[in-house]
């Protein structure tokens, strides 16, 4: 019995050690990340004194951080978040869930995909900025036509990215389910779905942030609100650190919906967890 728990024990061991070791390198980045952006800020701050030409052509992150404080008093900086943050996440679920099923049902037939093919990679080559205008007198100045304008940014990368992980599944499994009395449908239920959905969650990590620039971009063109509204009207006035403060709030919010995709992927691919 005592020989037989040694491998059970040394295991658990080598478990243990190789999660120590994860901790130890992830803290040992965190530390550094901090350190170099320490450093940054520092030397940001020493380059741009106050009153001087840097300081307005640069700001400074003391006034960035007092802006910042400004904002969170008045109100401003929850409300242009909120605001630009439903935008993202309804342009990002609906381009997503189009271009998903799109990219996806594109599986059931080569021919069809190759012919729209082109018009994909045309509209793909299209700035999401030229399209700005057409979408305000298709949609209007209000709500709809910013979750437009993000959900454009986003259909075609998730049609790609979903499309890409579809036709990667392995020609012998399927082979193996149609040998084995599968129908089209339940190869593509059970074996393409599944096996698409690190391409897909690659996808989805790659479109927040084309989400999160397609509604400021929206906000640019035609709002009174929202964190695009508030980059645009402070840079008009040439309040550089404000400028810099409405981006640090869109660099946070970036991350926090990357952040959330990353905890659903770990949910839903559970088999792409680290032990």
């Amino acid at each position: 019995m005592a020989d037989a728990s040694k491998p059970i024990g040394s295991a658990s061991a080598q478990l243990a050690r190789a999660r120590w070791r994860r901790l130890r390198n992830g803290i040992a980045v965190l530390a550094t990340q901090v350190l170099v952006l320490a450093a940054l800020l520092a030397f940001w701050e020493y380059a741009t004194p106050k009153g001087s030409p840097a300081a307005f052509m640069f700001g400074s992150p003391s006034a960035i951080a007092g802006f910042l404080v400004q904002m969170a008093k008045d109100g401003s900086l929850w409300r242009d978040a909120a605001i630009t943050g439903m935008e993202t996440l309804l342009g990002f679920f609906l381009g997503n869930l189009v271009g998903t099923l799109i990219g996806l049902s594109l599986w059931y037939s080569r021919f069809v995909s190759r012919v729209v093919q082109p018009f994909v990679i045309a509209l793909g080559s299209i700035p999401i900025i030229a399209l700005a205008p057409i979408v305000i007198i298709w949609f209007g100045t209000g709500l709809i036509s910013k979750v437009a304008m993000s959900t454009l940014s986003v259909v075609i990368v998730a049609l790609v990215t979903s499309y890409k992980g579809a036709i990667g599944v392995d020609g012998d499994q399927i082979n193996l389910m149609r040998t084995l009395g599968a129908s089209k449908f339940q190869i593509f239920r059970k074996l393409v779905v599944p096996a698409s959905l690190t391409d897909i969650f690659a996808g989805l990590k790659l479109t927040v942030g084309f989400a999160l620039i397609g509604a400021i971009v929206g906000e640019f063109m035609s709002s009174s609100e929202g964190l695009g509204h508030a980059i645009f009207k402070a840079g008009s006035l040439y309040i550089i650190p404000k400028v810099f403060a409405a981006l640090v709030v869109t660099i946070v919010l970036a991350l926090v919906l990357t952040y959330l995709v990353g905890k659903i992927e770990r949910l839903l691919i559970p088999w792409r967890r680290q032990a």
